[in-house]
């Protein structure tokens, strides 16, 4: 026997997207539930990157109880790095704005909390199955409950952002891998190694050996990545290996410290052939995906939710269908946006396997034509710390 309920919105995913959006429909009085596949403590314990743009802290700010100015670290730059040489971006100096270094779990802790404290229909270990969405304006989700238990979710809105691996994104597209997709001849390699930061900043660093990242998770917790073969295993490089790589493609004076996590991170851009189709709608990483090098991904999700959220609000209340029309051309603005910055960011920080000498050289010379240029380091300010939200 299956059970079936009814809501105004259905959320799938419990990520950073399907939690706010949840969370704002709450403040405007408008019922959600939310089904996520993983445990709570999954949801909370997964450890990804985390560079919030500062319209992304603004709207958290907003919807209250965010720990972004307690735990998480403001930072007016970055550091980019050419064999050795750095060059600084002063986004407070250049653009007026900032970003601030707070990983997506901690995020994820507080919109949990959130949620839960008012009374929010949050329902972990539920897997989405599939979507009727033979009438798109009546959609129903079919799920599974962590003990077997089928379970339909029928909604006046249903809101896929279940990740890059979406069940709904197939009943907005008809095929789910449909839309502009790359995959990129390299990868990263990440650890988190206990040590005090190396610098007050990120540095993005470059050399004829590859690409080098150095960021940091808290006081006594370092996160750095080197350039590597998508293939990789994680297990083949030693913490020696891994250190003398390290200094090499920075220059040197880096802290280290004991590593505890090692993984490879691929390299993906992907936008959905369509975002939206009735009231199915599409957020975050179930409608695109960018490399990390422009740290874009949760930035994109919430300014998604941000328009999304308004659509739905005008809807509901005045019966206007234009926020919900506009919603994909107006995300998309800024999606492509994104995918642009991400992919320059990507191609002039890391070298492909197949450049030539000349390619590096040219390389090289973007960088430092960057970086020695107002107006160059003023856009990737711009694009970095993060275009106005809608």
């Amino acid at each position: 026997m299956s059970e079936t309920i009814r809501t105004r919105v259905a959320i799938v995913g419990a990520g950073p997207a399907g939690l706010l959006l949840s969370a704002l429909l709450h403040r405007d009085g408008i019922e959600s539930i939310v089904i996520e596949s993983r445990s709570r403590e999954e949801v909370e314990q997964t450890i990804r990157a985390g560079i919030l743009e500062q319209g992304t802290v603004e709207v958290l700010r907003d919807l209250g109880d965010t720990r972004v100015d307690t735990v998480g670290h403001r930072h007016d730059g970055v550091e980019l790095r050419s064999e050795g040489i750095g060059h600084r971006i002063d986004f407070q100096g250049l653009v007026g704005r900032s970003v601030w270094l707070y990983p997506q779990h901690e995020v994820l802790i507080d919109l949990v909390a959130k949620r839960l404290a008012d009374g929010g229909d949050v329902r972990f270990g539920v897997h989405a199955v599939d979507v009727d969405s033979s009438d798109p304006n009546a959609p129903i989700v079919r799920a599974e409950t962590a003990d077997g238990q089928a379970l339909e979710i029928a909604a006046d809105y249903l809101i896929g952002a279940d990740g890059s691996r979406s069940v709904v994104r197939a009943a907005v597209t008809g095929d789910p891998f449909a839309g502009y997709f790359r995959e990129y001849p390299f990868a990263w390699y990440g650890i988190l190694c206990e040590a005090p930061p190396s610098s007050e900043e990120l540095i993005y660093s470059t050399t004829d050996r590859g690409f080098a990242l150095i960021s940091q998770r808290s006081d006594t917790v370092q996160r750095m990545y080197l350039q590597c073969d998508p293939e990789l295993d994680p297990a083949t490089w030693s913490d020696d290996f891994i250190w003398d790589e390290l200094q090499a493609r920075t220059g040197g004076g880096l802290t280290e410290g004991p590593i505890f996590q090692r993984d490879v991170l691929r390299f993906r851009s992907f936008v959905a052939a369509g975002l939206r189709k009735g009231r199915i709608l599409l957020a975050g990483d179930a409608a695109h995906t960018v490399p990390p090098t422009g740290a874009k991904g949760m930035n994109l999700a919430i300014a998604d939710i941000v328009v999304m959220h308004r659509a739905i609000v005008e809807q509901i209340t005045s019966g206007s269908e234009a926020g919900l029309d506009a919603y994909e051309s107006t995300v998309l603005d800024r999606i492509w946006k994104a995918q642009h910055f991400s992919w320059w960011m990507t191609s002039m920080l890391h070298a492909a396997p197949e450049a030539t000498p000349f390619d590096e050289q040219r390389r090289h010379a973007e960088l430092i034509s960057v970086a020695s240029s107002q107006r160059g380091a003023a856009y990737l300010a711009e694009a970095y710390t993060g275009w106005p939200l809608p």
